[in-house]
């Protein structure tokens, strides 16, 4: 049975499936709102919405802490899940996700250098250097991993992965370790936190975030196409290096922005592509939209956790997610053999 096919035949069941699915992203994004380290009345909660008074603590905990956090949150989460799912359809291999191949590290890298050498602070400034740390580290890692005769297969493309990744962390804490002032700033930043105090952190990766979303929405026939065989595509009338292109240019604005914004938070972008493949299928119309409100699911839902379990602190959300990940990716590589079609 074909992609379009089978679309066609289950499109109602997954339409109803996505709306339901964006229910659960509204109930989570209130509870994220309601739930924290400190435990606020509900009914406080939703009067700090509609009738905001700054001169009451709660409400300004609501209000200035709660509300920006959730809304990062949500940001965020679809980026690493689109860039994650742009990413496996790109290099046809379902173990790959932006903080395994390198690209989250490396755009933190990026973000390091702007902070601890640059001294540069505001996320208009430093976003450029996560960028830039995002392009290079994804096309040495590709590099690396193509340079044998069966070219970048998943499993080579995972070890170049991890092994970049942990020479990025090295050069990173080296720059930090130099400078007491930047490690203290940005310690929390480096576990992977939505807990930004900073307005603009929001509105400096919106723009990206949102170019991005667009490239990854537009990409959606062609990666189909291309699904179906690189021959087949171009058959199709896919421009395979063009698509290629767009596509590392989405996960860089994606992976960039997010690694600004929040720190480099691994396994979102492998889990939330995969799971939402169990629901669609392989066809991208449909597991696109569902990476997007997935991928915000799981990390609220992981904030909520790290803020509920370490009371009065909290956990990172970078921490609570690798914990969940780290044992999904260990089943994923058992099961190799059995890795859904892409």
């Amino acid at each position: 049975m074909t992609v379009t096919a089978a679309a066609t035949r289950s499109r109602p069941r997954l339409a109803w499936g996505l709306a339901g699915a964006v229910a659960v992203l509204a109930a989570t994004a209130l509870l994220s709102v309601a739930v924290g380290s400190k435990s606020i009345p509900l009914g406080t909660v939703f009067d700090a919405l509609i009738h905001y008074d700054g001169r009451l603590d709660d409400h300004v905990i609501v209000r200035d802490l709660r509300v920006p956090r959730t809304l990062l949150g949500l940001v965020v989460g679809a980026a690493l899940g689109l860039a994650g799912t742009l990413i496996q359809a790109l290099t046809r291999n379902p173990l790959a996700d932006p903080g395994i191949l390198g690209i989250n590290e490396g755009a933190g890298l990026g973000v390091i250098v702007a902070v601890g050498v640059m001294g540069l602070s505001s996320p208009w400034a430093y976003v450029w250097f996560a960028f830039a740390g995002a392009a290079i580290s994804a096309t040495l890692v590709y590099a690396v991993s193509a340079r044998s005769r069966e070219g970048a297969s998943p499993v080579r493309l995972v070890l170049a992965g991890i092994a970049f990744t942990y020479v990025l962390h090295g050069v990173g804490r080296a720059i930090l370790l130099t400078d007491t002032n930047a490690f203290d700033r940005w310690r929390n930043w480096m576990a992977g936190s939505l807990a930004s105090t900073d307005p603009d952190v929001l509105a400096g990766i919106l723009p990206f975030v949102a170019a991005g979303v667009i490239i990854g929405l537009a990409l959606t026939p062609s990666l189909n196409a291309l699904a179906l065989g690189e021959e087949a595509g171009q058959a199709l009338g896919v421009h395979r290096d063009r698509t290629r292109v767009l596509g590392a240019v989405a996960v860089t604005l994606l992976c960039g922005s997010a690694t600004a914004a929040a720190g480099p938070i691994a396994f979102v972008g492998l889990m939330v592509p995969y799971l939402a493949r169990m629901i669609t299928g392989p066809d991208y119309r449909w597991l696109v939209p569902y990476s997007l409100v997935l991928a915000p699911i799981l990390l609220l839902v992981s904030d909520i956790a790290g803020r509920l379990v370490a009371r009065p602190s909290e956990i990172g959300v970078g921490v609570v997610t690798a914990v969940i990940g780290a044992p999904l990716l260990i089943a994923l590589v058992r099961r190799r053999g059995r890795l859904p079609r892409l």
